[in-house]
C-alpha cells in the first residue's frame, strides 16, 4: 500500500487520534497503518543519518546537510523538508579523568532526531493540513545508556511564562529521571549546546507563528528512548501552543511517568499513540505500573495513551527472536505491516521491513 494513495482529507483529525482512535486498530485501518508506517520511515532515518562510526570526526552527528537528509535516507518524495537537527546532552556528571576517555567513550551531546515541515502542496491537501514531524532515535551512545537506567521518578517542572493554573505547570508530575536529564540538560561549556527542551520549544513557536493561519498539525515520532522523549516534548509543547494538534506515534516505548503525569497529558488533549511488541522487554520497563485510582502511589509508574499491542510470534517470518531483535524498529514496521486484527493476527503475505 503506498501512502501516497490513501487521502485523509477531512478526517486527517480522526487519524491524528482525536476520537483516540477509537475503531481504527483492531481490525487495524489501511490508512491508519500507511500513517504509522510512514512516521516510522522518519524513524528509521533518524538512525541512517547517525554517524556510528567512533574514529570519524562527525562521531555521534547528522551525516547529512539538512537539505538532503531524507534524500540519502531513502526517502526522497516525502513532501517534507528538514528544518533542524535536535541533539540531546547527559546531565551526569563525569570525573576529570574522563576527558582522557575516547570520544565515543564520553560523548555528552549527540544528534538524536531532526524538525521537518510538511511544504509540498499535493501532499499538504493529501493529509488536510499542514503537518509539522519531529523524528527520534532510540539509544545509540554510552552516556545515553547509562541515563537509561536511572529510572527513579522526578519532578517535571515546565518553566512558564503565561498565565496559567498550576496544573498546567504540572505540578505532581513525574517522570523517569534519566530521560529527564537527556531532554532539559545543555551543553554550553564543550559544544555551546541548547537543551533539547529550548531547541524544540524555539522551533515549533517559530514554525507555528509563520504557518499560524493555516491548519497546523505537530507529529511526534519516536523508537525506544525516542518513545519515552517524543512523550515529554509533546507534554511540553503543548503548554507552550495549547491549541496546536499535538500527536504522539511511538515504537517499542518505555515508561515514561506517574499517573499524574498520564493525567496531565489527557486534560491537555495530547494524543498518545504506543505500537508496542508484547515480546519486547523495553515496553515493560522501567518500575511498576499502577493501574487502579487510588492516589498514594506517586512514585510508580503509569501507562500512557492508546495501545497496538502486536506480537513477534504472530509472524510466520521472523522465526526464533530474542531480545534484540523484538525490540528492533524494523520488527516493529514489519508487524504493523501485517497486522490485521486480533482474530486474525498476521497477513500472510507481509515480509516487508526485514532484512535478509
Amino acid at each position: 500500500m503506498d501512502p501516497k494513495t490513501k487521502t485523509l482529507g477531512k478526517r486527517w483529525k480522526e487519524y491524528q487520534g482525536m476520537r483516540n482512535w477509537d475503531g481504527l486498530l483492531d481490525p487495524l485501518d489501511d490508512i491508519l497503518r500507511c500513517e504509522i508506517l510512514r512516521y516510522g520511515h522518519f524513524v528509521e532515518a533518524t538512525y541512517k543519518s547517525f554517524e556510528f562510526d567512533p574514529s570519524s570526526s562527525k562521531y555521534a552527528n547528522c551525516r547529512f546537510p539538512k537539505s538532503t537528509l531524507l534524500e540519502c535516507c531513502g526517502l526522497p518524495n516525502t513532501g517534507y523538508k528538514v528544518t533542524k537537527y535536535l541533539h540531546a546532552t547527559s546531565g551526569i556528571q563525569l570525573p576529570s579523568w574522563m576527558d582522557k576517555a575516547p570520544n565515543w567513550v564520553a560523548t555528552q551531546s549527540s544528534y538524536i532526531g531532526y524538525v521537518a515541515v510538511c511544504d509540498n502542496k499535493e501532499e499538504i491537501k493529501r493529509l488536510g493540513r499542514r503537518d509539522v514531524v519531529i523524528a527520534i532515535r532510540g539509544t545509540c551512545t554510552c552516556l545515553e545508556w547509562l541515563e537509561n537506567f536511572r529510572a527513579t521518578l522526578t519532578n517535571f517542572s515546565i518553566p512558564c511564562n503565561h498565565n496559567i493554573n498550576d496544573e498546567r505547570k504540572g505540578v505532581g508530575t513525574m517522570v523517569e529521571s534519566g530521560f529527564l536529564n537527556l531532554y532539559t540538560s545543555s551543553n554550553y561549556a564543550k559544544s555551546s549546546l541548547e537543551s533539547m527542551q529550548k531547541m524544540v520549544k524555539q522551533e515549533i513557536l517559530r514554525i507555528n507563528q509563520i504557518y499560524r493561519q493555516e491548519e497546523l498539525s505537530l507529529t511526534i515520532t519516536g523508537h525506544s528512548l525516542g518513545a519515552a522523549l517524543a512523550t515529554l516534548i509533546a507534554y511540553d509543547v503543548k503548554i507552550s501552543v495549547p491549541k496546536l494538534m499535538v500527536t504522539v506515534i511511538s515504537f517499542g516505548g518505555p515508561r515514561v511517568g506517574n499517573r499524574n503525569f498520564r493525567q496531565h497529558l489527557e486534560k491537555q488533549g495530547t494524543k498518545v499513540l504506543r505500537i508496542v511488541n508484547s515480546d519486547d522487554v523495553i515496553t515493560k520497563l522501567p518500575g511498576f505500573v499502577f493501574f487502579d485510582d487510588v492516589d498514594k502511589t506517586p512514585w510508580m509508574y503509569a501507562e500512557v495513551g492508546k495501545e497496538l499491542r502486536l506480537c513477534s510470534r504472530d509472524s510466520p517470518y521472523l522465526g526464533s527472536t530474542n531480545v534484540a531483535t523484538c525490540h528492533e524498529l524494523q520488527t516493529y514496521l514489519h508487524l504493523v505491516d501485517g497486522f490485521i486484527s486480533s482474530r486474525c493476527p498476521f497477513r500472510a503475505s507481509a515480509k516487508r521491513f526485514l532484512r535478509h
